[in-house]
């Protein structure tokens, strides 16, 4: 169900929802804007070229030191297979529990991605800029748009504030602003 932020609160961006006090109603991981943790960098960021895993590592390591949000451990591991840190599983052939352990043993990301090459795949280059390019526009005229447009509305703002999911993550993390529609 879409809900007309105008009609709520009375305004295009409807107040940034209402100064925030509007329930976040999509989602179990609601938190408060902006998600802020240290230490968890950019969907975009690369480790060798291939964008996410990194990201997928500092959720394992934030997890361990306890410093990733309750909320956040359903979007760890491969649950869903939906989700950023399954697909990237998949995409490179391992496992996200033995991938957990290994990064907890303390290796760099660089160490880490040799280590799934070796028990998985090293995928070509071709395929990791198809990987790439898929990840990046991700919520892009695609399946994913329903679930971009049910993030913004969880922090009141409207569809078309972002294009993607990385975008998304990054607005909702302060490493991007709100495009002006």
């Amino acid at each position: 169900m879409e809900w007309p932020l105008q009609d709520i609160c009375g305004s295009q961006i409807a107040r940034l929802a209402c100064e925030r006090g509007i329930e976040m109603l999509y989602s179990s991981m609601a938190l408060s804007y902006p998600t802020l943790i240290p230490g968890l960098r950019s969907p975009f960021d690369q480790v060798q070229g291939i964008v996410y895993f990194g990201r997928m590592l500092d959720k394992i390591r934030l997890a361990a030191a306890g410093k990733l949000p309750e909320a956040w451990q359903v979007t760890r591991g491969v649950a869903s297979k939906r989700n950023f840190d399954s697909r990237c599983c998949r995409f490179l052939y391992i496992d996200y529990a033995a991938l957990e352990a290994e990064t907890l043993k303390g290796d760099s990301d660089e160490e880490l991605l040799a280590w799934a090459f070796a028990r998985g795949r090293q995928p070509s280059e071709d395929e990791i800029e198809v990987w790439n390019g898929f990840m990046t526009k991700y919520g892009w005229r695609d399946a994913g748009t329903r679930r971009l447009n049910e993030r913004l509305a969880e922090i009141g703002l409207p569809p078309g504030t972002v294009q993607t999911m990385f975008e998304f993550i990054d607005l909702d993390e302060r490493r991007m602003e709100p495009r002006t529609l």
